[in-house]
């Protein structure tokens, strides 16, 4: 890793609908984002998101305090100059969310952020420009997954010409559309999700071209992927490519489609905590995969929390 020399460093941590995150970051040398430290913690806050009147639940609150602890203690050993708390979708659409982050300060003395879905998307696309992988890149789509939304980004000329959340994340979606998210998918129920994926994408307005430039996916669902691909080749996530193809994917749902929940969990790969949303998840990549004409993504893990860096080491 380059010695970092230009500021102190930054920590984040990102409560999202399905996972709570943190990265510590500092610009090295040469004025690129660097990651010192990050770790993710499947706290599923969201439950219950996708009911007329969201809630968080005492038990989604109780873990979400608790992995924002344990994730500010791996933190401090880096003395970040200054700690960035921010809520997506779960936090954003509960009736109580107010009373979680009173909660939080309370026993951490740090305030929660409420990222609106254009700050988020926003956010993002911002991330995505301090991969370096990504470097060479002018026109291209970023995508997000998340348990609450979904972020879609057009750039043009490596900057943002559009942006939107909309609510299609995989915790919403199985709590709508899979009625028993133990037992194997109901083709039913899993072709009335694609559909309203589908629908939902027409309806946002947001305009596809049509010759679909690169695509960029992030979040941890592609990661699911990406990490199931590379275990049954011995590898781990980052040793895997980074480029998924919509067949691979697809060849995965068909995979998973008679499984139980308990069948899923036993696969290499599989986070545990994601078992059972993660159909949900894999159903709305291809529809939007289907839907933007686009044969493969890019999976990059420089997303939300990277660009909320980038925003607070320009204001350090």
């Amino acid at each position: 890793m380059k010695s970092v020399v230009k500021n102190l460093p930054v920590a984040i941590i990102d409560i999202g609908s399905n996972s709570i995150k943190v990265l510590v970051a500092a610009r090295d040398e040469a004025d690129i984002v660097q990651g010192l430290k990050t770790k993710t913690i499947d706290a599923r806050i969201s439950a219950g998101i996708s009911k007329s009147e969201p809630r968080l639940t005492e038990e989604g609150m109780a873990r979400g305090l608790a992995a924002i602890q344990e994730l500010l203690a791996d933190a401090k050993p880096f003395a970040p100059s200054k700690i960035v708390l921010v809520a997506t979708s779960a936090v954003r659409d509960a009736r109580n969310g107010a009373e979680f982050r009173e909660r939080v300060r309370t026993a951490t003395g740090h305030e929660i952020r409420i990222l609106t879905g254009d700050e988020e998307a926003n956010l993002i696309g911002r991330g995505l420009t301090c991969d370096p992988a990504l470097l060479s890149l002018r026109d291209f789509y970023v995508f997000d997954l998340g348990g609450g939304s979904l972020e879609c980004l057009l750039f043009n000329e490596r900057a943002i010409a559009q942006a939107i959340s909309l609510q299609l994340g995989c915790v919403r979606l199985t709590e709508r559309f899979i009625k028993d998210p133990t037992a194997p998918l109901v083709v039913g129920e899993t072709t009335a999700l694609a559909v309203h994926v589908r629908d939902e994408l027409k309806r946002s307005g947001f305009r596809f071209p049509i010759n679909a430039p690169a695509a960029v996916f992030t979040g941890g669902s592609m990661s699911t992927v990406r990490a199931v691909k590379g275990a049954r080749h011995g590898l781990n996530l980052e040793e895997t490519p980074a480029t998924i193809g919509v067949d691979t994917m697809s060849a995965l749902l068909d995979e998973l489609a008679p499984l139980t929940l308990e069948q899923r969990k036993a696969i290499p790969g599989m986070p545990a905590a994601r078992a059972d949303v993660f159909p949900a998840a894999l159903i709305t990549m291809l529809a939007l995969a289907d839907y933007a004409h686009i044969d493969s993504f890019h999976h990059s893990l420089h997303n939300l929390r990277w660009g909320l860096a980038a925003e607070a080491l320009a204001g350090a």
